[in-house]
């Protein structure tokens, strides 16, 4: 009589009883959450345009800068205007 040993298969789980998974699933997961998190809060709390002030060298100079993040902010050209 031959005595071999036994070898039983290795017991195949599910991948989802791994926490290497969840590990690899959890950062994608955290990014999307965290942009539509984003998402809400700007469209909640939109930046109101700024008003340049006048009679100030100060003011000619940021005139460029301002007027692009107005249009960038509401969408409309020469909205510091």
């Amino acid at each position: 009589m031959s005595t071999t040993p036994s070898t039983k298969p290795p017991r195949s789980s599910s991948g989802w009883r791994e926490p290497m998974v969840w590990l690899v699933v959890a950062g994608p997961v955290s990014v999307i959450l965290a942009s539509i998190v984003t998402v809400v809060l700007t469209l909640r709390h939109p930046d109101p345009p700024l008003v340049l002030g006048t009679g100030s060298e100060q003011a000619a100079d940021e005139a460029p800068a301002l007027a692009a993040r107005n249009h960038a902010a509401t969408g409309v050209p020469g909205a510091s205007r």
